[in-house]
């Protein structure tokens, strides 16, 4: 797996555990996916993020999102 699906994926997974906790908790867990999506945003722009350098450090390579 490339470290830009597994970004993929922990951020689609965090904001369903957003939904979830918001839909059973409280709705200031609605925050949480706020904060993901700004991230993803400036990723986008930028291309810094700290969770592609820790696997990068793991290991796991980059490619491309789509094969």
């Amino acid at each position: 797996m490339s470290t830009d699906r597994f970004f993929m994926l922990f951020a689609g997974i965090v904001v369903l555990v957003s939904a979830l906790l918001t839909w059973v908790a409280s709705t200031w867990w609605l925050l949480l996916a706020v904060f993901i999506g700004a991230h993803l945003i400036q990723a986008s722009f930028t291309g810094f993020c700290p969770l592609v350098k820790i696997l990068k450090s793991l290991g796991l390579k980059p490619g491309e999102i789509f094969p």
